[in-house]
Formats: C-alpha cells, structure tokens, sequence
C-alpha cells in the first residue's frame, strides 16, 4: 500500500504510537516514531519481505492531562467548611471553657420493695414468697418523678430556684436557669439537671442529680428521695385502706342487723312477759297430759260407780262433777295452746310461739352474719399486716468531690461530628446539583 501526500501530511501533524496488541514488555510512555523515518514498503528498491507475524494496531493517545489548579467551587467548600465545623467548634470551645459554670453530680438509686410474711403453714407447704417488687408501683413512681407535683413540692423544700440560679444567667445563659421563670420553665429545667434511669426487668431507678454545688446537689437528691418514700407510704396506705374498706362496711352492717335481731327479741318478751314461750309450752303440754290422764281415770271411776251403786248414788253426781271440770280445764289449756275445736281465740300460745321462733331465726341469723363478716375482717386485716409496701435505696445520696459536668470534651466531639456531616451533605447536595445541569 502506497501512502499518499494526504497521509503524509496527517502524519506529519498528529504523533503515532505504535504498540503491539497484548505486549506487557514496555513501560513508560510508549515510544515515538518520527514519520519521516518509517519506512515506505511501496516505493521501488530492493525487495523486501513483509514481517511474519499479527498485525501491529495503531492507537491514538492523547497527551497528560495538565495539573489541577484551584477553582472557585474550592475555595467556596473551603470557607463553607470554615464556617459549619471551624467556627461552631471554636464558638462551643469558648462558652464550655470560659463561660460555662462547673456542675456537680449527686446519684441515688433505689427501688419498691413489698414484704409478705407467710405463716407457718405457708412455709411448711412451700409458699414461701417472703420479698418481691412491685412493678406497678415502680412505674408509677417513674411518672411521679418527672410530674409537676413533685417539682412543686421539692421546690417548696429546698428553693430550687436559689440552687439552680446561683450562676447568673449573664454568665452561663445555657445552664444557669432564669429565677422569675414559672413552674412548667422549672419542670423543664428539671429534665435537664435530673437525669432519670429506669430498668423495667429488674425495678430499678437510679437518679442522677445536677447543681453548681455539691452540697446543693446532695440536699436536692434526699428532698427526691423524701418526696418518693412520702409518695410510696400513701400508696401503701391507699392499698391498705382499699383491701379493708369492704369488709369494715360488711361487719358495720352485721353489727346493725344483730342489733335490731336483739331489740325485736326484747321488746317481745316485754310485750307478752314471756321469756322462752318454747319453755312454757312444754310444761302447758306436760299439764294438758297430766289433765288427760285425770280425765282418763275420772271416766273409769265413774264407769265402776255406775256399775256397783244407784243412779241417784252422791258419788255418781261427784264423779260426774270431776270430769266435768276435767274437761273444763283441757279445753282451756288447748284454748291457751291454740289446740282449740274452733280455732277462735285471741293471741293463743301458738302463735306467741311462732313469732318468738322467727325472732330467734332473725337473731341467729345476724349473730351468723356478723361471726363471718368478723372473721372476713380480720383476715383482710391479717393480710394487710402481712404485706409491707416501702421504698429501699440500696444507693443514698452522694457527696460530689469535683465537678464532671458539663462534659466538655465529650459535648464538643459531639458538635464536630455533628458539623462535619452536616457540611459533607450539603457538599453532596451541591455537587448533585450541579452535576445534573
């Protein structure tokens, strides 16, 4: 093939690198053939052999790209960069160092406890269940510690106004509090300098108590703990009072049913004069018998009269006599008992008896009711004795020796980490952006 001046010319103008596809021996920057020293194959001389071997390609390279040179985007990420983490850091390096008021911590830690005291029978068959906590008054507890009730109270106490602001806010506007601010400012301040830990498995709350003394910190933590145990002794008595409130108005009840069962059995015997009518129909029954049996032997008397004597005989006439008032007398004794032939009469011993037997069914009835509603009540009483509900702090109030807040170095790591993602984002914004336009 023979190469025109056209080729020539392009080959003049523009540099060719001849690399052999797939050849790994060279190294640096491929070698450079000068145009005018390749050699032609298609003029006229003496005759040459073409090469055996693959075709060598032919690639275009362009040349090293020249050195980066700051632009005006980075000087913009540079001072962007300044002012979102440099000047924040230097800023919060300031105020914790120079301004900011040293705190110190006071830590309790505690726990509701309930004590039940089994009895003999109870540790002899295993039921053995002497201490436990109780989950739910915990958890009120948890609550009660962040309401504004407690705030209130512990603030009557100990001032915590005076505690808090004994930095003045001109100083350390961050942690010092504002002494004319209102209670909910106060209940907000308190999240912030009373850090609470609460551990549901096991019950319990750890308390972490924040001042610019140390012996304001500890005479702030025993005021929460006051407050707590004042708290869970009210619970208790609350229980207490809830377990024995319905058995003390069962046995008021019975007490009132019994007295009445009584004053209807005395006005009854005042009224008839009768103490036991049961007593005194027995021994009317035991006279109407007697009388019976009389009347029974008059009869036979005068039977043997009348078959021995006369008619007109004066012992007939006495005989007959007798059994008349016999049968006089048993007819008013069953007129009295209410065994009458005609069942007339006015208030008959019968019925004295039956109204004096429902007075006594009404008596020991209410003398039953108010021997169980006793029993029940004494019982509950019994169990409210054997369970004592208080609060333990296996942890008391501690005394600070130096001063561990504020966190200095941790809470300005916090702000770089923080400025630096904050900066790396919008630095990704930005570079989406104008990528896509």
């Amino acid at each position: 093939m023979r190469e025109t001046p056209s080729d020539k010319a392009a080959a003049a103008g523009k540099v060719r690198h001849l690399v052999p596809a797939g050849s790994t021996a060279l190294r640096g920057p491929p070698k450079v053939l000068d145009p005018e020293s390749r050699v032609d194959l298609e003029k006229p001389g003496p005759a040459r052999h073409p090469p055996q071997g693959p075709d060598i390609p032919q690639f275009d390279i362009k040349p090293p790209a020249r050195p980066a040179r700051p632009r005006n985007r980075h000087r913009f990420l540079a001072f962007t960069f300044l002012l979102v983490v440099i000047m924040p850091l230097i800023l919060a390096g300031y105020y914790l160092w120079e301004r900011a008021a040293d705190q110190y911590a006071s830590r309790l830690a505690f726990s509701v406890r309930t004590e039940n005291q089994s009895t003999a029978i109870e540790l002899l068959g295993g039921m053995t269940d002497l201490s436990g906590s109780s989950s739910s008054d915990t958890d009120i507890l948890f609550a009660y510690l962040s309401s504004q009730e407690l705030v209130s109270r512990v603030d009557a106490r100990v001032d915590l106004r005076a505690i808090w602001s004994r930095v003045p806010m001109t100083q350390d506007p961050v942690f010092a509090f504002d002494p004319s601010g209102t209670i909910e400012d106060l209940q907000d301040h308190w999240s912030r300098k009373i850090s609470i830990v609460y551990d549901n498995s096991t019950g319990l709350i750890d308390l972490e108590v924040l001042a610019f003394d140390p012996g304001d910190a500890t005479r702030l933590a025993q005021a929460v703990l006051d407050e707590c145990v004042a708290m869970i002794n009210s619970l208790s008595s609350i229980a207490q009072e809830d377990s024995i409130r319905f058995t003390r108005e069962e046995l008021g009840n019975a007490v009132e049913r019994l007295k009445t069962a009584r004053r209807a059995l005395t006005q009854f015997r005042n009224r008839t004069q009768i103490v036991d009518p049961s007593i005194d129909t027995q021994n009317q029954m035991g006279l109407l018998v007697t009388l019976q049996q009389q009347l029974a032997d008059a009869l036979i008397d005068s039977d043997l009269l009348q078959d021995t004597t006369r008619d007109n005989d004066p012992r007939i006439v006495q005989a007959k006599r007798r059994i008349e008032v016999i049968r006089a007398r048993i007819s008013s004794e069953r007129r009295n008992l209410g065994l009458g032939e005609d069942g007339e009469g006015g208030a008959v011993f019968a019925s004295l008896v039956g109204e004096y037997e429902g007075l006594v069914v009404d008596r020991e009835f209410a003398e039953s009711a108010y021997t169980a509603a006793l029993a029940a009540h004494d019982a509950a009483l019994a169990e409210v004795r054997k369970q004592s509900r208080y609060l333990a702090a296996h942890v008391k109030p501690t005394m600070a020796q130096k001063a561990e807040y504020p966190e200095r170095t941790k809470i300005v790591l916090l702000i770089a980490l923080f400025a630096f993602f904050s900066w790396a984002i919008l630095c990704l914004v930005y570079y989406s952006l104008r990528d896509r336009r």
